[in-house]
């Protein structure tokens, strides 16, 4: 705890804004608040960093905690600051956003505290500041997605074209040329194409790819024409 003197001290917290694929749609983890105020309504995981902790060890502690959920992708991006967004005291966010496929990791979900996945265009409003946090993880998913590779962390090893061009529609909302976004997919030189094919989404089928986890580093760049005009996102 911050303290300063004559004042109250500062309280430090964490958020974890999840993100999540099902194959077909993008989705936002949420649960339910079990304290006052607010009690019972929508939340995104939070809770105190404690003395012993770094911010990402609190972090991962509150998502396992909340969720279930353990050995997931976490990024730091922004802190919440506001002297008024917790009605009770005075605390400081760390905020971060994870980024999970919703298959492999729904047997790890915990009903302790009522966790549910949500369309992005149907997310209730939920508490305190945790709105703009939402808003603002999206923003940096898009700006990052735009740069590097980091949605393969919401794909399963094996996935086809058309599901990654739904995961990107599904973070851009907005629709892409198919044979444009498969010919720069292609291009990037991260895939590797597998003999077997998906055939529950038509009769031609789809063939299965794993991301080159040999090239990743060296063509961690290649991204960047990937998304068309990016700019225009933000």
């Amino acid at each position: 705890m911050l303290k300063y003197s004559g004042e109250k001290g500062i309280l430090v917290a964490t958020d974890c804004i999840v993100f999540g694929f099902d194959g077909f749609n993008l989705k936002l983890l949420l649960v339910q608040r079990s304290i006052d105020p607010e009690k019972g309504s929508w939340s995104l995981m939070g809770g105190f960093v404690k003395p012993s902790e770094s911010p990402d060890d609190a972090a991962n502690r509150v998502l396992e905690q909340r969720t279930g959920l353990n050995n997931v992708y976490l990024e730091q991006f922004h802190i919440f600051g506001s002297p008024d967004r917790d009605p009770v005291e005075r605390v400081l966010s760390i905020a971060y956003f994870a980024l999970i496929d919703i298959h492999q990791y729904e047997q790890q979900l915990n009903d302790e505290y009522h966790a549910e996945w949500f369309l992005l265009s149907e997310m209730p409003d939920l508490i305190f500041d945790h709105n703009e946090m939402v808003k603002l993880a999206k923003r940096q998913l898009m700006y990052k997605a735009a740069l590097h590779p980091i949605l393969f962390q919401l794909l399963p090893e094996r996935f086809t074209i058309p599901q990654l061009q739904a995961l990107y529609e599904g973070v851009y909302q907005t629709k892409f040329d198919d044979r444009n976004f498969s010919r720069k997919l292609l291009s990037t030189g991260l895939l590797l194409k597998q003999p077997e094919k998906d055939k529950q989404s038509s009769k031609k089928g789809a063939f299965y790819y794993k991301l080159d986890q040999s090239h990743y580093q060296e063509n961690f760049e290649s991204f960047l024409n990937l998304v068309p005009n990016p700019d225009k996102f933000f």
